[in-house]
C-alpha cells in the first residue's frame, strides 16, 4: 500500500523560518528605516534656518514624508516563499540490495569458528605457569 506524499516526512532543511525569528527582522526594518526620518528633519532645520537654503531644506521634508508609509510596507511585507516544490524522504533513492545479493552471517556460526580458532592456539600461554607450590603471591607492600 503506497502512502500519500502528504503523509511523507517533510526535511527540516527546507522548513520556514519562525514566526518569532521573521517578526523581529520585520521589526528591525522598520526601525531602520523610521531611523532615518529624524535625520532628514534635523538636516531640513539646518539648511533651512542655518545656511538659509529654504530648497534644501524642503527637499529633505519631502524625502521624510513617505518613510512612514514606506517603512509600513516593507515591514509588512513578507519574505517570498523559496519554492513550491517540498522535499520529501525517498526511501528507494539509495536502497539496500536484495537479501539474496547479500551475504547473510549466523551469529551462532560466527561464534563456533571464534571459539574453535581461540580452541587451537598453538603458540601456548602468554606468561609462564605459576601453579608449583614454591610460587609465592606478589608483594603488595601492605603485608609488612
Amino acid at each position: 500500500m503506497k502512502r500519500r506524499q502528504d503523509d511523507e516526512p517533510v526535511l527540516i532543511t527546507e522548513a520556514a523560518v519562525s514566526f518569532e525569528d521573521e517578526f523581529a527582522a520585520r521589526k528591525k526594518r522598520y526601525s531602520l528605516i523610521m531611523a532615518f526620518r529624524i535625520p532628514c528633519l534635523v538636516l531640513a532645520g539646518v539648511f533651512g534656518i542655518g545656511f538659509n537654503w529654504p530648497w534644501v531644506a524642503v527637499a529633505f521634508i519631502v524625502l521624510s514624508v513617505p518613510l512612514p508609509w514606506i517603512a509600513v510596507l516593507i515591514a509588512n511585507d513578507r519574505p517570498p516563499k523559496k519554492s513550491q516544490k517540498v522535499s520529501r524522504y525517498q526511501a528507494d533513492r539509495q536502497a539496500l540490495p536484495k537479501v539474496s545479493e547479500a551475504q547473510i552471517i549466523e551469529a551462532a556460526e560466527a561464534l563456533d569458528k571464534r571459539s574453535q580458532t581461540f580452541m587451537h592456539r598453538t603458540d601456548g600461554p602468554r606468561q609462564p605457569q605459576q601453579d608449583d607450590p614454591d610460587h609465592a603471591p606478589p608483594r603488595t607492600g601492605t603485608d609488612g
